[in-house]
């Protein structure tokens, strides 16, 4: 059999929205893609994140297919549009929808993309062989674990979904199936790694954040997995032949320090040549000898979820990270010369005026290179979502929520938490210190994409500065 699969996305005028901090290739349909041609398979990938795709090449590429396979986060609408457009072209191709929307609400998800005809819970290796047999008329919908499915005017449910206890038994990503594609690229359309690639190496999170999205929350038995510090450097030797740069998007690659010193031991004894860029981290689990050798292996970038400058805050979202281990963690990350990324919410629904200007002020304080602000989301399957569900202020079918005052779940209105996110960046970026020691780390690193990057960042606060006045 050949699949076709997708990666919808917006694009505007040709370009990418882009989520922060880049744009990476699809892990989740290359291990699907892996385990497909690994069984004799034939797969393809449409990344619309990355390629503006015309319907004649889609309807080009539909006609040697015999199944589609699309995933999506949160905007069911796109999976929606691309699911029309398919079943307009080829009335009877199967269309098989996953990613967390799918996992968190299945059948709702079968309700706002009536072209899709099965819908994926969870973790997809094991289940799109089973839905192999099934095309092949070998297994009956009802057998297969963790979908749901169309059944005339019906939705129902197969067999509870499995979780994968064993990531070393999974295939290495087909990344030669998106080898047409560069990925790389920041919101503000610079790249900001040569020639990269991504590498996960868990899944799940051992942490228990307020605001964090758990699939455990929907799914029995679903619990943090690592793969072995061998497996995880076998990967990175293969890719090392053909990418530069890898960037590793673990939830918390670091959460595990005795596999991360030897997952970096490793790297050094293989003279392993890449440029790391570590997605995931927490202050706590900041160590001087591991930041040695993480140096030393190639890491180039460490991103922090740091979310207050206030400790009451910290202890609402349950982070148990204490305001010391940042400012500690920090100073060591720059000590190491590492491009130093954080990010951080406003709106905790006990937060005040005071704590949020304090957030800011903190992050000023902070020698870091690049700060991202966001508002509060109440995502579906975290804590804080729950809670708000059991208080009847949201329902069971809403995906995400701002903390907005108007739905009781902040104190400030929608408007006034954009405002402040807005006076954060301008409040961070605009420091005459800052851009002096920007350029000054640029040159010093014998690299400017970071300030190509930076500039094109004041360029677009700027112009939201003129917006909110």
């Amino acid at each position: 059999m050949k699949f076709l699969l997708i990666r919808p996305a917006t694009r505007y005028q040709g370009k990418p929205k882009i989520s922060f901090p880049m744009t990476h290739p699809p892990l989740g349909l290359l291990y699907i893609g892996a385990v497909l041609e690994k069984n004799g398979h034939k797969v393809e990938i449409l990344d619309y994140l990355v390629e503006d795709v015309e319907n004649e090449k889609l309807k080009k590429i539909l006609k040697s297919s015999d199944a589609v396979g699309i995933t999506f986060i949160d905007n069911y609408q796109l999976a929606f549009d691309i699911s029309r457009t398919i079943k307009g072209f080829y009335p009877r191709i199967p269309i098989i929808i996953g990613g967390p929307y799918c996992t968190f609400l299945p059948k709702q998800s079968l309700e706002n993309i009536p072209d899709a005809d099965i819908c994926v819970i969870g973790e997809g290796e094991k289940v799109i062989l089973e839905i192999v047999e099934f095309l092949n008329g070998k297994k009956k919908r009802s057998d297969i674990h963790g979908i749901y499915y169309r059944d005339k005017n019906l939705i129902k449910s197969g067999k509870p979904p499995q979780i994968i206890e064993d990531l070393d038994t999974l295939p290495f990503p087909a990344r030669h199936l998106v080898e047409k594609y560069e990925y790389g690229i920041s919101p503000w359309y610079y790249r900001i790694m040569k020639n990269v690639t991504a590498v996960i190496s868990s899944r799940g999170c051992p942490f228990q954040c307020r605001f964090c999205s758990k699939y455990g929350n929907s799914i029995n038995n679903w619990k943090f997995r690592a793969r072995s510090a061998e497996n995880v450097v076998d990967e990175i030797k293969e890719i090392n032949k053909k990418y530069n740069s890898v960037a590793i998007v673990d939830d918390n690659f670091l959460a595990d320090k005795k596999r991360a010193h030897k997952i970096f031991d490793m790297i050094l004894e293989s003279n392993i040549d890449m440029e790391f860029f570590i997605e995931g981290a927490r202050v706590d689990t900041a160590d001087r000898n591991l930041y040695l050798k993480m140096k030393k292996a190639g890491v180039k970038t460490i991103l922090y979820g740091l979310e207050s400058g206030n400790q009451e805050v910290l202890d609402f979202y349950n982070k148990n990270i204490t305001i010391n281990q940042i400012k500690q963690t920090i100073k060591l990350a720059r000590e190491m010369n590492f491009f130093v990324y954080t990010s951080f919410i406003i709106g905790a629904p006990i937060e005040t005026k005071e704590q949020i200007e304090n957030t800011i002020k903190f992050a000023c304080s902070l020698p870091i290179d690049l700060a991202n602000f966001g508002v509060l989301t109440y995502l579906i399957g975290s804590p804080l979502w729950i809670e708000a569900v059991k208080k009847k202020k949201i329902t069971p079918n809403i995906y995400a929520v701002i903390a907005e005052k108007e739905k009781n779940l902040g104190n400030f209105t929608k408007d006034e938490l954009i405002n402040y996110v807005i006076y954060a960046y301008k409040s961070f970026y605009f420091r005459p210190n800052y851009i002096v020691a920007q350029v000054y780390r640029s040159f010093l690193r014998s690299d400017i994409r970071i300030l190509l990057n930076g500039l094109k960042y004041l360029t677009i606060i700027s112009k939201w500065g003129k917006n909110s006045n």
